[in-house]
């Protein structure tokens, strides 16, 4: 074992040169398995880099995902049964999909994955939690409802649904040290999971320090900076350039767009190939990014009270730096009086004053 610095200060152990890791992804929380379809996008690095080992100095790497395992059934759940016997060691446990509260179920349950072999009834979904979790290098959750409840946990919801730091702990840590690791998004950027998931693994083998985290455990050079900072539309604002419409080029923030204040990093590195993300494709920000979401971004299509605010005030000042501006540009658009074919030269250049010499 190898310590680390964690995020906040204090030594933590890491098992280093793991040569072998089983990914055991469940889907069976409340969710759409959208963050699944998505890492199938993926491409730096791409899923497939990852389990067929085209990354030098990675562990080799088993997936285990309901969506796109060759194995169905009891086949499929054989290897989860081993690693909550404690038979399968190296293994990291991935969340999809909103974690429901089974103390508000009744008799029934919420949501379950598979039957106990035992007992022949279903297995709820945080009784496999509770198998795993404790057994796991490390634990991540998969898009916004597996890392803060998303859609599934809003105010007046029957489930009580919450996302995995709500249901394990906050300061939860996983047998190698490790903090949960969210990675956020409504579904998740496909690059900004498979990113992570490929830290993690260095980590694992030995070659990358401690993840650095946010307080909302997002990876931070993922999630640092705001939707609004990497926007192509962020000069508009500046300007008080607001679009009234979809469809405008303007800012969006006056139609709904929360970028200025949630941090996801979707407007600089797109969705697929670089390509796409909400405001590069005239769609608002609605924050899916964020622990708060959806309450406290609704309603989705209205001006932000604090967007308000700030392009009231921003108004008087984006109206005189658009004048400067164009005066400016009309200046610029003009070429220097010297360029032209006559016969005389008016650039400044004097023949008969003697050239410059360097003085070496």
């Amino acid at each position: 074992m190898m310590a680390v610095e964690a995020p906040y200060g204090r030594k933590t152990q890491v098992a280093p040169n793991i040569d072998e890791v089983h990914i055991l992804w469940i889907t069976a929380g409340l969710g759409c398995d959208g963050d699944s379809v998505s890492i199938t996008a993926a491409s730096e690095p791409s899923l497939e880099d990852v389990v067929l080992g085209a990354i030098p100095g990675l562990p080799k790497v088993h997936l285990h995902n309901p969506v796109l395992a060759y194995a169905n059934g009891e086949d499929f759940l054989q290897v989860f049964h081993q690693a909550a016997r404690g038979e399968l060691s190296n293994f990291v446990l991935v969340l999809e999909g909103s974690i429901p509260n089974e103390k508000l179920s009744g008799d029934g349950y919420w949501a379950a994955m598979g039957t106990d072999p035992a007992t022949g009834q279903p297995i709820p979904t945080t009784e496999w939690i509770d198998r795993l979790a404790p057994k796991a290098l490390a634990v991540v959750g998969a898009g916004t409802c597996a890392t803060y409840g998303g859609i599934h946990a809003m105010k007046g919801n029957p489930t009580g649904c919450m996302g995995i730091a709500d249901y394990l702990g906050w300061d939860w840590k996983s047998k190698a040290g490790l903090p949960i690791v969210n990675v956020p998004g409504c579904p998740v950027q496909p690059d900004n999971f498979m990113e992570t998931l490929l830290y993690l693994l260095r980590q694992l083998a030995g070659v990358a320090p401690m993840i650095p985290l946010d307080d909302a455990l997002r990876p931070k050079w993922l999630f640092n900076f705001t939707v609004h900072e990497g926007c192509d539309r962020a000069a508009y604002y500046e300007q008080a350039d607001f679009a009234k419409e979809y469809g405008s080029r303007k800012c969006l923030v006056k139609i709904g767009c929360w970028g200025p204040v949630v941090q996801c990093n979707v407007p600089k590195r797109g969705w697929i190939a670089g390509i796409g993300g909400c405001p590069n494709v005239g769609g608002i920000c609605i924050g899916c990014t964020m622990p708060g979401f959806p309450d406290k971004l609704m309603p989705f299509m209205d001006e932000p009270p604090g967007a308000r605010i700030s392009s009231f005030l921003v108004k008087p000042y984006g109206v005189l730096i658009r004048n400067l501006r164009k005066i400016t540009n009309h200046t610029l658009k003009k070429e220097p009086k010297w360029r032209h074919n006559r016969p005389q030269s008016t650039t400044g250049y004097r023949p008969d004053m003697p050239e410059k010499t360097h003085p070496l």
